[in-house]
């Protein structure tokens, strides 16, 4: 009998549980973890950290599980709601192209609450999260249509994230409990049912875009929690008449593209990190910004600036321009490609954009907002080509004394054709969890999750996360 893709993605799960992963892999991700502990370290003081930390207090429960940046050992699906919040509230996690998601945010917290729970080693903790990482990025490539040059989740505005990193989140939090494989064909089939997330708040604002990956981990652990009590999945929940594939993306889905090479083809390798603390669609814009600073233009030479984007981010980065170019608070500016563009020649933190850059201070300067009010998003034909295999940008200065210089960006920082060194990834980690820790915590966390491969015991890692 031919195997349904929810039985071929749990033999597969079932199988890196029993092998391992390669050790290349498992240094991948390793690199993933340390970059989502450093971006929820970093998130600790943020209001939606604030708000979902009190409601699952509120709730209480024995704990097992660790919540980061603080004191508390909550039960599994509330560590990894909060900690899944704090993973993508900064808008600093890692991303995969062309599906346009985050898949770490949602699968690091989800596995580091069960592992640690149950007693896992650091290196079944790797094995997890590599294999939840990758079946997210996959589900995430069935939804991208190539002819549209873009995910249908991300056209009907939905999150694809909080969607399909359920789904991987649950497998992972599968492979670290007692269930067999058909176990984890169920914990991804129930998954199924609870993957959600809407992007309006991209374009008009809200903080609720930050608990997405946090509900996707809470929903994770549960799926698997349930799958392990006997609670079964529809066999044919992602490919079936009525499956999560059709609800979602109709009949604009790859449904190969989840199985295609699976196991012999890696995604996970190519995910994007971040360096800058805002949106993806950003990036480019910024960097373009601070190429013509370098380049010696200054603010007050500045007449005029017109960035020109892929047609497709236009509706996250510049609409409504009334809003992008006085956003209402700092995290709305991180969604904004005027605004980002004047921090690009204003700023000059961390990597070149950082924090300070997304307080609600900063996003009501004057000076930064006079620079983003002469800012004009417009379509631009190379982009649209080279989207969403890159998240590229053009931007021209139209100067006081006539001149227009331009600055083309066409491949992203921290992908492979544009990768963040060692030292980068080091940097970006220690400057997001000194926020909250000593230096020497933050030094002691890197040597710990970068040895999670030959760790019997999670204790001392976790115990550091508490700050």
């Amino acid at each position: 009998m031919t195997q349904t893709i929810v039985q071929r993605l749990a033999e597969f799960a079932a199988s890196v549980r029993a092998k391992g992963l390669p050790s290349e892999l498992r240094n991948d991700a390793a690199r993933r973890v340390l970059d989502v502990l450093g971006n929820s370290l970093a998130a600790t003081s943020e209001r939606p950290a604030a708000a979902v930390g009190a409601l699952v207090r509120e709730w209480g429960g024995s704990g097992r599980a660790t919540a980061i940046g603080s004191g508390d050992r909550l039960p599994e699906p509330s560590a990894a709601l909060v900690n899944g919040t704090l993973a993508h509230s900064l808008d600093f996690d890692d991303t995969h192209l062309p599906s346009v998601l985050h898949p770490s945010a949602s699968v690091v917290p989800a596995a580091l609450a069960v592992a640690e729970a149950r007693g896992c080693s650091g290196a079944q903790l790797l094995d997890a999260i590599g294999v939840g990482v990758e079946i997210t990025v996959r589900l995430g490539m069935a939804g991208y249509d190539s002819e549209l040059g873009n995910s249908v989740f991300f056209e009907r505005g939905l999150h694809a994230t909080a969607i399909c990193g359920a789904l991987g989140a649950a497998v992972a939090c599968a492979m670290l409990s007692e269930v067999d494989e058909d176990g984890i064909a169920d914990a991804l089939g129930i998954a199924s049912s609870m993957g959600a997330g809407l992007l309006e708040a991209n374009r008009t604002g809200g903080t609720v875009k930050r608990v997405h990956c946090g509900w996707a981990a809470h929903a994770a652990v549960t799926a698997a929690g349930m799958a392990r009590h006997g609670i079964t999945g529809p066999p044919t929940v992602l490919e079936g008449r009525f499956g999560l594939l059709q609800a979602f993306c109709g009949d604009q889905t790859d449904v190969d593209a989840i199985t295609r090479g699976l196991g012999d083809e890696w995604e996970l390798p190519g995910i994007f990190f971040k360096p800058y603390p805002c949106n993806h669609f950003t990036h480019a814009g910024i960097d373009a910004a601070r190429r013509l600073r370098e380049r010696g233009v200054a603010v007050e030479e500045i007449e005029s600036l017109e960035l020109g984007a892929p047609t497709a981010v236009l509706r996250t980065i510049g609409e409504p321009r009334e809003d992008k170019i006085r956003p209402r608070s700092g995290y709305h500016a991180a969604f904004s490609g005027p605004y980002t563009v004047a921090a690009g020649f204003l700023g000059g933190g961390g990597l070149g954009v950082f924090h300070d850059d997304f307080t609600d201070a900063a996003a009501t300067s004057p000076e930064r907002l006079a620079l983003a009010a002469k800012v004009t998003c417009v379509p631009d034909t190379r982009c649209d080509e080279i989207f969403p295999h890159q998240f590229p940008a053009v931007l021209r200065a139209r100067l006081r004394d006539g001149r227009t210089l331009e600055e083309r960006v066409d491949a992203n920082r921290g992908g492979a054709a544009n990768p963040l060194s060692a030292e980068e990834l080091a940097l970006k980690f220690r400057l997001n969890a000194t926020r909250v820790v000593s230096a020497e915590a933050a030094e002691r966390i890197t040597e710990l999750t970068y040895g999670l491969a030959g760790l019997t015991d999670l204790g001392e890692l976790t115990r550091l996360l508490r700050a």
